[in-house]
């Protein structure tokens, strides 16, 4: 069940239902696998609760570090990097999601390289560098039709791609 009910066009943060997140952090509660600690990072992340994100972002991307996959300690890396965004710290996560996007790239793990340039582009558009955000989400958009990535994904990335253009134009009439 996705707990994604949109995008605001804005922001580009996910729309969601708080309540029902809530429920879901409740329902996962301690649980310490790494697909629980992942998604608890998430549900925090929209839930805004950054500290405790944070804490638990650390958690997974340690877990994933030693008894992960090398996929695993990318998707945890790529979550950490997200609280990072939220906290404000752009050049933290940008740093972060640089390295996650090369290394995917590098491995032909184009579904994970694509989710590290969609949230690059994010970091970017949160910063204010609407030409920098176009350009990740053009590169996630690439990756993400030549790994066959759902509708929904695409959908996500054009609307990105839109925003970014939407803020670009407003940029530079403003200046």
């Amino acid at each position: 069940m996705s707990f994604i009910d949109g995008y605001d066009p804005d922001t580009l943060r996910e729309v969601v239902d708080l309540r029902h997140c809530r429920e879901r952090l409740d329902e996962i509660g301690e649980q310490r696998s790494l697909p629980a600690l992942l998604e608890r990072v998430w549900l925090l992340k929209v839930l805004d609760r950054l500290d405790d994100g944070l804490v638990i972002a650390e958690q997974a991307v340690r877990q994933a570090r030693m008894a992960g996959t090398r996929k695993d300690l990318l998707r945890a890396r790529i979550l950490h990097a997200t609280i990072l965004q939220y906290r404000g710290a752009y050049a933290a996560a940008d740093q972060e999601l640089t390295m996650c996007a090369e290394e995917a790239e590098g491995q032909g793990w184009a579904g994970i390289a694509a989710f590290a340039y969609q949230h690059r582009g994010k970091v970017n558009f949160d910063a204010g560098d609407f030409d920098a955000a176009r350009s990740d989400f053009k590169r996630a958009l690439f990756l993400r039709q030549e790994s066959g990535a759902a509708d929904d994904q695409l959908e996500s990335t054009l609307l990105a791609i839109d925003a970014a253009d939407r803020r670009r134009v407003t940029a530079s009439v403003a200046s």
